[in-house]
């Protein structure tokens, strides 16, 4: 049975602002979460599984590394576990406003205490400037992918760190679309697979559509051609800026969820489609028994597996990030709070 928004753990701000774009982390020792505030990222974390959290840590700035931090519309920090290393991922440039923008990670050995300096991850400087990204960890290995912008039209790059992050390998060319460019602001989606096998999700541009295609590596470095998710497709001359989420169960099969006009579509490891409901901005991850599934619409909404129809889960609630572990838990924006809660 799902909990009650009233049982989730708030996140605020003392002073003025807002925490936001929250993303977690789960292992069997941990609930970890980073998000923004203001020009910085913050960690906090839960030993007790998510009843409470440590107050919150910043991540960046640090001393002789400052910079700006793009935030809000999926753009913000990313956090994986490796080892036995947390490592958190953002994009900062000096300029701000897309004029400028690298992908830098920063890790820790003491449960988030304190923090490494920062890592640059793209090798192109400023190739990272639209600010949008996906970071995961699986198998022995760290993987991040972003939207590029080293050459002509925006592609999907990506690292692998073999180290929990402390050096990252010559950037791979994941896809570039052969209409030129993929959609140019809808974030990337990656997961590892425990056995390091790396899938990586984009919003294409091809073909007058915007529909989402899956990519896969064993290695971190060459990429299968890239598979179309569902059945559907979505022409569009734009940019919905929604880029969705994916994951996998034990055997490497991909479930992914995304968003196709004004509806959220669920496909399953077969390739059929499920339409969850209206909205915007979904998140998954793989419980038990299923998907859980939570997106927005006029509030935070959720479908678990066995039900019918979603389910208001916080009414000021908007961008989700779902993580599984033992358990699967949710962390969301709820007006200038973050909201952490267990949901299965």
């Amino acid at each position: 049975m799902l909990l009650a928004i009233a049982m989730a753990v708030s996140l605020s701000p003392e002073s003025e602002g807002a925490y936001k774009q929250p993303q977690l982390a789960v292992n069997d020792k941990m609930v970890a979460v980073t998000f923004g505030s203001g020009q910085s990222v913050q960690f906090a974390a839960s030993t007790d599984g998510g009843s409470t959290f440590t107050k919150p840590v910043q991540v960046f700035p640090q001393p002789g590394q400052e910079g700006k931090l793009p935030i809000g519309r999926h753009r913000g920090p990313r956090i994986a576990f490796s080892g036995d290393w947390i490592v958190i991922s953002a994009i900062v440039g000096q300029k701000g406003g897309g004029a400028d923008g690298d992908l830098f990670s920063w890790r820790s050995r003491d449960s988030g205490k304190t923090w490494s300096k920062g890592v640059r991850v793209n090798d192109a400087e400023g190739s990272a400037r639209e600010g949008l990204h996906a970071m995961a960890a699986g198998g022995g290995i760290l993987f991040s992918t972003w939207l590029d912008l080293r050459g002509k039209g925006t592609k999907l790059y990506g690292s692998m760190s073999r180290d929990g992050g402390a050096t990252w390998l010559k950037n791979t060319l994941v896809y570039e679309s052969p209409d030129g460019t993929i959609c140019q602001c809808c974030h990337p989606s990656v997961k590892v697979t425990a056995q390091g096998e790396v899938l990586a999700m984009w919003r294409n541009a091809l073909g007058g559509s915007r529909d989402m295609y899956v990519a896969r590596s064993t290695d971190g470095v060459k990429f299968t051609p890239a598979q179309k998710q569902g059945t559907g497709t979505w022409p569009l001359n734009a940019c919905p800026m929604d880029g969705g989420d994916l994951t996998f169960t034990p055997e490497g099969k991909l479930w992914s969820a995304w968003r196709r006009d004004d509806r959220i579509v669920l496909a399953a490891p077969d390739g059929k489609e499920k339409i969850q409901g209206g909205g915007k901005d979904p998140a998954m991850a793989l419980g038990k028994k299923g998907p859980v599934v939570a997106w927005t619409d006029h509030g935070l909404q959720l479908l678990a597996p066995g039900e019918t129809s979603p389910r208001l889960l916080d009414p000021a609630g908007a961008f989700a990030n779902l993580a599984a572990g033992s358990h699967v838990y949710g962390a969301w924006e709820s007006g200038k709070s973050i909201r952490i809660a267990r949901l299965d």
